[in-house]
């Protein structure tokens, strides 16, 4: 499994921003799509994650309400919405994938097996 992140760039406090993450090869195979970021000298975190089999959507605290993760199975493509965007969320975004979805680490690195290059996302104020 191949995923390209597309839709990152700079946006003013309070904008919105889609990103797009496309996935090719074995993607029948695909359970779990997340998205994680990382911020300059910090770990990277969870954002959001979409389960293919149960059709549940999970989001960080920190972006609940502001960010929606959805999903377009003819395009084989996810995508990342994010609404009232904080200079806090200034970050490299990565999506990831799964064949599986683990309840005890879909939250962590440790629950997928592929990911993106990642795409800058900075929010001025």
């Amino acid at each position: 499994v191949q995923l390209v992140e597309s839709g990152g760039g700079l946006v003013q406090a309070g904008g919105s921003l889609r990103l797009s993450c496309e996935a090719s090869g074995r993607t029948f195979s695909i359970d779990t799509m997340g998205w994680f970021r990382q911020a300059p000298g910090k770990e990277r975190e969870f954002v959001a994650a979409v389960i293919f089999s149960g059709g549940g959507t999970y989001y960080a605290d920190s972006v609940k309400g502001r960010f929606t993760i959805s999903r377009d199975n003819a395009k084989n493509t996810v995508y990342l919405q994010m609404n009232s965007l904080k200079p806090e969320d200034t970050a490299v975004y990565y999506c990831a994938a799964d064949p599986n979805y683990s309840s005890s680490y879909y939250r962590t690195d440790l629950g997928y097996a592929y990911w993106g290059q990642g795409t800058q996302v900075t929010v001025s104020s």
